[in-house]
């Protein structure tokens, strides 16, 4: 979307659209159930667990954390990553805000 566009819709419809697009690649979903799964930073394993190329997990990585849906940390010559606590909370309310706020009576097609 373009930026003069985005400037039409409320903060948590951005908000929302942009987390959507982030988890909208199986890379990006696999790499975020493994992190949650393992519950600790991860460092050098998920090349070895998805079997991606690192560029591209590198690449999922950035825009997961410019999603503010994983955090980073440098130890030595390597990135850890993990769940970002406080936005994942943050984003499941959203999510189930946003699906609960719709309700379909059915019937319309």
């Amino acid at each position: 979307m373009g930026i003069t566009k985005s400037d039409l819709f409320s903060k948590k419809q951005n908000e929302i659209a942009a987390m959507a697009k982030a988890i909208g690649h199986p890379a990006r979903i696999a790499i975020l159930q493994y992190l949650a799964k393992t519950n600790t930073c991860i460092c050098g394993d998920l090349v070895e667990e998805l079997g991606l190329a690192q560029a591209t997990i590198s690449q999922h990585l950035k825009e997961l954390k410019t999603a503010g849906l994983i955090q980073g940390s440098i130890e030595g010559a390597s990135v850890c990553y993990c769940i970002h606590p406080g936005n994942w909370k943050k984003f499941r309310e959203q999510f189930a805000g946003f699906f609960s706020d719709v309700n379909i009576q059915g019937g319309c097609c």
